[in-house]
Formats: C-alpha cells, structure tokens, sequence
C-alpha cells in the first residue's frame, strides 16, 4: 500500500519513505503494482498462487517478485514456507504502507522522469475508476461507491482526520488478509471475494473555473 503524496491511500502512521528512482521504478511496473495489490489484500502468498490468481505465467510472477525483492518492497516469509525450497512471499511494509516522496525523488538520477511518469499513472487509475463507477452497468453482486465531501479545516484538524481514516484502511486491510478467499454471508453460505479499491485524497481544494467556456 502506498501513500503520503500521492499513491493509495494516505498513510500518516510510522511507514517506509519512498525516496529513490529506483525503488519506485521497481513497483511502478504495471505487472508488480498488481502484485502489490494482491498481496496487500490477501497477505503472503506464493508465486504459483500469484501466477493463477492474475493469468500469468509462474516465471514471470517469480521474476517480477524478486525485482520488488532487490529494492526492498516484499520480502520472503520463511516462517511460512513449507521446505527450504518453498518460497512465500509478503509486502515488506507488513500493514504500515510506504510513504512516496516525489519531491525527493525527482533529486535522484533519472527521477524527474520517473516522478512524473507516476503522476501520470495515478492520474489514470483514478480517471479509470471515476469512469468505471460512474459508466459501469449497475451489478446487485458488487458495489461502487464515489463519495465527495468538504470540510472547513486547520492543518491539525487534517492530519487527525487523515489518520482516522488511516486506521479504518489499516484495520480493513487486517481483516481482508485474514478472511481468505471466501467468507460466510449472513445466510450461512459463501460470498464471492473481489479485490476492492478505495482511494482518498485529502488536500485545499484546488481552484476551478466557475464557469464553463462556451
């Protein structure tokens, strides 16, 4: 999970810096973000599982996960493992998330490039999801959910509710590792799981024409 400046929610607790070109260039890949994702969601998990949960050849996930590995953003669980060649693998943040500084990533080498091309990236997941909750045909088996609000705040006053709504992700995101694949629904049977995704953004309004050009 990601968060500070920019990324997947805000992140206010004690959390890894993200500061250098290199470590976001390793899970800015299309491929690894999505690994993040799974694994974020799902807790530790192998190679294998990874590789059929996405479609993709086992392989490439094992290359994708060691590439994360090499710049510090998932770790072996060898706790986990059930021989020595066994290899299971979680997010190194545990449940504290990263926190991505672009400012001081752009004073690496090659960061300027690297921190726009992420700007760029989150401007298009998050046109992808507006678009997709607002376009999507309705289905009774999912909900989409846009909520916008504002508040008159001091800065104090936005850290507090930043860190309250950081403990609502942390303590969702504990919940879904623990849950597994399934879970029993209120009748007693099982309820299909799907990899939900919220994504809050706090910060000044920015200012915006009040009137539309013609």
């Amino acid at each position: 999970m990601i968060g500070g400046q920019l990324g997947y929610g805000a992140r206010v607790v004690d959390h890894q810096r993200v500061t250098d070109a290199r470590t976001l260039r390793a899970f800015a890949h299309p491929v690894r973000s999505r690994l993040l994702e799974e694994l974020n969601a799902r807790g530790p998990m192998r190679a294998a599982d990874l590789a059929r949960t996405l479609g993709l050849p086992a392989n490439q996930v094992s290359f994708h996960l060691r590439q994360l590995a090499k710049y510090d953003v998932v770790v072996e669980a060898p706790e986990l493992a059930r021989d020595k060649r066994d290899r299971v693998w979680r997010p190194a943040d545990d449940d504290r998330g990263f926190r991505l500084d672009l400012d001081a990533v752009a004073q690496t080498p090659g960061g300027a490039v690297v921190a726009a091309a992420w700007r760029g990236m989150a401007s298009e997941r998050a046109h992808r999801a507006v678009d997709a909750a607002y376009r999507a045909e309705r289905d009774p088996a999912v909900l989409r959910n846009i909520t916008e609000a504002t508040f008159q705040l001091t800065k104090a006053e936005a850290v507090e509710l930043a860190a309250e709504l950081d403990e609502v992700v942390m303590r969702w995101t504990a919940r879904s590792r623990a849950a597994g694949p399934a879970g029993a629904d209120e009748a007693g049977g099982t309820e299909e799981r799907r990899l939900y995704g919220i994504f809050h953004l706090l910060q000044p309004r920015p200012e915006e024409p009040l009137e539309r050009a013609e």
